[in-house]
């Protein structure tokens, strides 16, 4: 199997059955990398990219994908290098570690011939992927936004709370504010918590030290609504009717929806799973008899307690 030929078959409009055939003949190997598990929807992207590896290579025979986590950007780097001098692969799975230091060792994955699926995190050099799969960044703010307009009327008060000072972060905070906008509820005032609990608690204890009437909490991520329903707790206002809205899909926040928790009664989601419906995506570009290449942008779903079993994976560690 030339490598060479991969680029092209993936932009194929429509696989010829003799080609099938001859793709069929050669194990196909598929490098993915990801950044070491640092926190919890990390560890749960791992948990659901082993799941998919089990899966996909027990569905197809003549798949081998190969797992590596980096614990920084020159250990990706490092495995990237690996990946094609070591195991000569045909496709690589990436979500970078940063995207300025990962761009130039993607590129000679690519010059290399393999297949590119970019996860997530955008390299800094437009065109290197051949197929790129991502959350919702925009669609999450706005989601939730639209939930709380939903739950609240004109003069009630919300506070928020963001995660790292990213762009990332503006997407999500951008699209919130717009769809809050004109909707006469009061953003009392908007702090970073870096998608971090103890963080969250921090800066939910000041909100509450500051402002007496809360009506709702728009804490963007499931690790800083932890922070915030501990503050809440701790200062006895967790039962005056004020709500919190999360986001990722944690399993523990899940469980509690399914079970009518009032305080979190819903999550948005932003899928751990991403880095395996990439390998999905990935895989099919060679199973596929119609082409795959492009732009998957994943869907931020708002979970009720009507739809919440569906993202239920009790055995993930997120």
């Amino acid at each position: 199997m030339k490598l060479k030929t991969l680029s092209a078959f993936a932009l194929t409009s429509v696989m010829a059955l003799t080609g099938a055939a001859a793709w069929a003949e050669d194990t196909i190997k598929i490098g993915v990398s990801y950044p070491t598990p640092t926190h919890a929807w990390a560890a749960g992207m791992n948990w659901h990219a082993e799941q998919a590896e089990k899966r996909l290579e027990a569905l197809y025979p003549d798949i081998d994908l190969v797992l590596i986590n980096s614990p920084d950007p020159s250990a990706q780097a490092s495995a990237l290098e690996d990946l094609v001098s070591v195991h000569q692969i045909d496709a690589l799975v990436v979500l970078p570690f940063e995207s300025e230091p990962l761009t130039d060792p993607v590129l000679n994955v690519k010059k290399s011939g393999a297949l590119i699926t970019v996860v997530d995190r955008g390299l800094s050099q437009p065109g290197i992927e051949d197929i790129y799969v991502a959350g919702n960044n925009p669609e999450l703010g706005r989601v939730s936004a639209v939930y709380m307009k939903g739950r609240l009327k004109d003069g009630d008060n919300i506070v928020v709370l963001r995660g790292i000072p990213t762009i990332i972060d503006n997407e999500r905070f951008d699209a919130f504010m717009a769809e809050i906008e004109g909707s006469g509820i009061n953003v009392l005032d908007h702090k970073h918590a870096n998608w971090n609990r103890d963080d969250g608690f921090e800066v939910m204890q000041d909100f509450l030290s500051r402002f007496p009437d809360i009506d709702a909490v728009w804490a963007q991520d499931d690790d800083i609504a932890i922070g915030v329903v501990a503050a809440l707790k701790q200062a006895g206002r967790d039962g005056d009717g004020m709500f919190v809205v999360g986001g990722a899909g944690m399993k523990e926040t899940i469980k509690g929806i399914m079970e009518g928790n009032e305080l979190v009664p819903v999550d948005v989601l932003y899928p751990p799973s991403m880095i395996a419906t990439a390998m999905d995506v990935t895989v099919a570009a060679f199973k596929s008899n119609g082409p795959v290449a492009g732009r998957y942008i994943l869907g931020a779903t708002l979970i009720t307690q009507e739809n919440a079993a569906s993202f239920y994976f009790p055995d993930s560690p997120f």
